[in-house]
């Protein structure tokens, strides 16, 4: 079928299939494309070729591939088309589609019979119009930035550090009124929104060059001294600092120095680090499409080694990671150590991360069964065990203690008395969340916010979970979020219980910092879970209430107070991550099928190991073959 047949072309495919079919069919009537304006004409309007090219390759990064075990490579490539172009010049493609994605309808062109035509060329002309419509209205969204916007972009390019000329990172801070401290260096943790920022405005070079230099950061070599950091741990920041070349004078040269550390408040080493890294790495691929980078031999290696620090065993009978106070944003004394829910959940996605990056080979299929097996535990453990609403409180309410037998209902031989009394009234009769710590005899009740939005992201909670977490944040609207999303946990410690847990802290004071204080970083994290649980009305609440506030009060680090009515008493202004969260909620809100670069759907295969542990608790009945009908919901 050429362009001067009669026959009229009919596309079965949503709106933005016709902006593909705009650029592999020039030669249509209603879809070409003069070269010397550089523009599309659709239906005898203009479009420029940034505006489709933006919209379409945007859909193309959001979708995720379909899971193939045979080749890591070849499970992520996206094709066009069923066959190469034939040399005969023919453009009539009769299929076109994207491999692996069993779930989407091919896109196809197929004549329309004569006696149908009339109708088929008024559908396809209205189907036409509307697409217009989203295009032009997606256009004017793409131009129209606020003022908070444009001024939070320039503000984030200039925290652009670069080493021998190359862009590799953001500074923590660009607060010209105080002392740099260590806010003049690079965090991985920090670094993420950053990330995701230019990721989304199709800045991607920064985030491969981060990417590359923090791996060449990563301790290789085991050690014997309590010193120097453990095989494949990632630093917490690195600095470009300038030294003199040997033997050459007034003559210097750019070198990364990282902190693993050592120079840290508490002198605790980072078990987040190398968690975001993985995290950010597969994010990457996913909206540039450059797989290569995961492929590489260096950042296999890499990835492998964080999964064995991870992973190695010891004395620790959970699937949870068992780690030290102050070792992830929460970086004081807090009374977190032990097994946080940032760092399980952060550690979930960072394994379901892997699992999707690692090449498969002789060398690596043990390492996979391990992680297999450390996701369908973690899992189970978290939902059955970390998970409280009205009926999970009122049970505890009512556990017998010191239990002693594998059919023990108190596992973990938790008192009653250890409910606190303000959540018996606080906690409403919809809704639910995961508890911030569990160990032998203790339960923290506390919401820690990171850790429960990663939950949801991850899908280490199940939908009902995830959707009682984001009620339970709708309902307690003024105490998470008030005048500045978001609490970063919920309630603060206060009084006696805050001079013993923190220490008496004067920076974690009660409704401070991270005792209570509100962060604007989470909003970007608030925006995902959102997203993908279907309700972005609600970050858009969040993210109004941040506009309104953020640009006057000058980008600071944190709030005080339970409602976040004043700035953080030792609040660094124009903070890097706090820019950079309220940027990449705006674009993902603009996008939101972006989300998917972050995200995870429920994997059933892993969680049939779930149902093995309900039907089974005595650890010596617990079969290997895992029954495939019964998964937690």
């Amino acid at each position: 079928m050429t362009a001067t047949g009669s026959m009229e072309i009919a596309v079965a495919v949503r709106p933005f299939g016709r902006l593909l079919a705009a650029q592999i069919l020039p030669s249509c009537p209603r879809f070409r494309a003069p070269a010397a304006t550089g523009a599309f004409l659709v239906h005898g309007r203009r479009f420029s070729k940034r505006t489709v090219g933006s919209a379409s390759s945007r859909i193309r990064a959001a979708i995720a591939p379909a899971k193939d075990e045979a080749a890591m490579s070849d499970s992520r490539r996206l094709s066009t088309a069923t066959g190469p172009l034939q040399p005969s010049g023919d453009r009539a493609f009769e299929r076109i589609f994207v491999q692996g994605l069993a779930a989407v309808k091919p896109l196809v062109i197929e004549l329309v019979e004569p006696e149908k035509e009339m109708l088929a060329a008024a559908v396809v002309q209205k189907e036409e119009e509307e697409m217009h419509e989203k295009v032009v209205v997606q256009a004017a969204e793409e131009r129209k930035e606020t003022a908070a916007e444009k001024e939070a972009w320039r503000l984030l390019k200039d925290t652009v550090v670069s080493y021998c000329g190359s862009a590799v990172g953001t500074v923590a801070a660009n607060d010209p009124a105080a002392e740099a401290l260590n806010y003049d260096q690079v965090f991985i943790r920090d670094f993420v929104p950053s990330a995701l920022a230019f990721l989304l405005k199709g800045e991607t070079e920064i985030v491969r060059n981060f990417l590359l230099h923090t791996l060449q950061l990563q301790s290789w070599e085991k050690t014997v001294d309590c010193y120097s950091p453990g095989q494949g741990l990632m630093p917490a920041s690195f600095k470009v600092r300038s030294v003199p070349i040997d033997g050459r004078k007034d003559e210097v040269k750019e070198v990364l120095d990282p902190d693993f550390g050592e120079s840290a408040i508490g002198r605790v080493a980072p078990v987040d680090s190398g968690l975001w890294w993985i995290i950010l790495l597969r994010a990457y691929g996913k909206i540039t499409g450059d797989y290569t980078l995961q492929e590489r031999v260096d950042v296999q290696t890499g990835i492998r080694l964080i999964l064995n620090l991870c992973l190695s065993d010891g004395f620790d009978m959970f699937p949870t990671l068992l780690v030290a106070d102050g070792s992830c944003m929460i970086d004081r004394r807090m009374g977190i150590h032990g097994h946080p829910l940032e760092i399980q959940a952060l550690f979930y996605c960072a394994l379901r991360c892997s699992r999707e990056m690692i090449a498969i080979d002789d060398g690596s299929r043990n390492l996979l069964t391990a992680v297999n097996k450390r996701l369908t535990a973690l899992s189970f453990h978290i939902r059955e065990y970390y998970w409280v609403d009205l009926k999970k409180i009122n049970e505890i309410y009512r556990y017998k203690t010191e239990e002693y037998s594998q059919d023990a209902t108190n596992k973990f031989n938790i008192y009653p008395e250890q409910i606190p009394s303000w959540l018996v009234d606080w906690i409403p009769e919809k809704g639910g969340y995961l508890i911030g710590n569990l160990q032998p005899g203790h339960m923290d009740f506390r919401f820690f916010s990171l850790g429960n939005l990663w939950a949801i992201i991850s899908s280490l909670t199940t939908p009902r979970q995830a959707e009682d977490i984001l009620n339970l944040m709708e309902i307690k609207w003024e105490d998470f979020v008030g005048t500045m999303p978001l609490k970063i946990c919920y309630p603060a410690l206060e009084n006696e219980e805050w001079r013993i847990i923190t220490g008496s802290d004067p920076k974690n004071t009660p409704w401070s910092y991270h005792n209570g204080g509100s962060w604007p970083t989470l909003l970007w994290q608030f925006t995902l879970a959102c997203i993908k649980m279907g309700r972005p009305e609600l970050a858009q609440k969040a993210v109004d209430v941040a506009e309104e506030r953020l640009s006057d009060d000058q980008w600071p680090e944190y709030y005080d107070t339970p409602t976040a009515r004043f700035i953080g008493k030792q609040s660094r202004l124009y903070q890097t991550w706090t820019i950079a969260g309220f940027l990449a909620s705006k674009l993902l809100l603009q996008n939101p099928e972006m989300a998917s670069i972050f995200t995870f759907e429920e994997d059933m295969e892993l969680l049939q190991g779930c149902a093995c542990s309900l039907m089974n608790p005595r650890r010596a009945k617990c079969s290997r073959r895992v029954p495939k009908a019964q998964v937690l919901i």
